[in-house]
């Protein structure tokens, strides 16, 4: 039976269909699937079933912080090397364990409240609406450029406090930072865009410093300089992770959930007729074509799952689009339907890293598509979908989608 790689994970193919690669996984009878090679980090393990993801996502033993791993093989001798430096060096909410994961997502939760986000929705609502009307007469546009980057990047930086002219700078910065990912050849311009990234984000706060607003980062400068135990690499590293967190899952879905609606245009029609599916829609798109492939533990002990060692240090992949296609859990895995309602699926993790934007993403997603549906019914593609070229930076996203309306 042929060994699965990564690559393998990232082929076009399976990424333009990745529920018939995931079908594919479990027929090989394998619950777990070791990998060589994992981003140049070494071995580790593929774990498939919903049953074993929940479990795993909500198992302390299964841990964030690779830094408590000292003996750890150093990996191959490429880029990935300087960003696990970076990552250790600058940790965050998602990189770290209880109790700095309780500190770092306590800073910022108060944000990211439902009742917080609920009053972004006009907001969010004018932004969809000029972002069209600047494309309305054309009768085309790219979808992810014009439309499903600009929304949500330009969200999250009024959040923050961030000048929202600099976006494209963002959008940028975090392409030539993904790319190292997937391809070591690309390292010196990673860290150009990284060494820019945090130039400009320590200019920011200094001038935030002087200069405070009613913004998140604001609040986060306050409690730090009044005694919170918040170090600077946290602080950067906390606002460095909501801008880029805070906009490409979202990008993705937008970009996805289109496409799929495209895809199904049964599925498009019924949501046009009925708006108000729109919010289980969306669960239904995050399910269907998430944004997410992987989510990462490293198991802090040595255990054994399914007959399997898992030796303490080791890295767990946990398959989100496969566990999202598990039979078991959905019986009709494969199958996009809009009004599907017993829909417990791991876009946005479980546990305690159950992802903290999941109010905002599920917002600017029922906004941005409602206003699609409304203004633009007669949208289409331009391309031949066999044509479309996927991201390769750990998440599942198109490069771009041009359409016509």
């Amino acid at each position: 039976m042929k060994q699965v790689t990564m690559g393998d994970f990232y082929a076009p193919e399976n990424m333009r269909d990745p529920i018939a690669f995931s079908t594919r996984l479990r027929e090989r009878q394998e619950p777990l699937i070791h990998l060589d090679n994992v981003y140049g980090m070494g071995g580790g393990w593929v774990v498939l079933g919903y049953h074993d993801a929940v479990e795993i996502l909500k198992d302390p033993r299964f841990i964030k912080d690779m830094r408590k791993f000292s003996s750890r093989p150093e990996p191959p001798d490429t880029g990935i090397n300087d960003f696990l430096a970076w990552w250790m060096a600058m940790p965050n909410m998602i990189l770290v364990d209880p109790p700095d994961h309780t500190r770092l997502r306590k800073l910022v939760s108060k944000a990211f409240t439902p009742r917080m986000i609920e009053g972004l929705r006009s907001r969010i609502q004018q932004i969809a609406d000029e972002l069209l009307d600047a494309v309305q007469d054309k009768g085309k546009m790219d979808l992810i450029a014009d439309f499903a980057f600009p929304l949500p990047i330009t969200v999250i930086l009024e959040m923050l406090g961030v000048p929202t002219t600099d976006r494209d700078q963002f959008r940028a910065w975090t392409e030539g930072l993904a790319a190292v990912g997937m391809d070591p050849q690309q390292e010196q311009a990673a860290i150009a865009a990284l060494d820019a990234f945090i130039r400009y984000l320590k200019k920011f706060l200094a001038y935030k410093r002087e200069h405070p607003g009613n913004d998140l980062t604001s609040g986060m400068l306050q409690a730090r300089d009044q005694g919170d135990t918040l170090s600077e690499n946290e602080l950067l590293s906390t606002i460095w992770l909501l801008i880029t967190a805070g906009h490409k899952t979202t990008v993705n879905l937008l970009g996805n959930g289109v496409l799929a609606l495209l895809q199904h245009p049964e599925q498009w029609r019924l949501l046009q007729a009925d708006p108000a599916l729109l919010p289980i829609a969306i669960e239904e798109l995050l399910r269907y074509a998430g944004p997410i492939i992987f989510a990462k533990r490293f198991a802090s002990e040595d255990l054994c799952l399914h007959g399997q060692n898992i030796h303490k240090g080791e890295l767990v992949l946990i398959d989100l689009v496969a566990a999202n296609a598990d039979p078991k859990q959905f019986p009709t895995f494969d199958k996009l339907d809009i009004t599907r309602e017993e829909n417990q699926h791991l876009a946005f993790g479980k546990g305690i890293h159950h992802c903290l934007g999941a109010p905002l993403a599920r917002l600017e997603g029922q906004v941005a598509l409602g206003t699609l549906l409304r203004r633009l019914p007669q949208l289409r593609p331009t391309i031949e979908l066999e044509q479309l070229a996927w991201t390769y930076d750990g998440l599942r996203g198109l490069v771009s989608l041009p359409v016509a309306f």
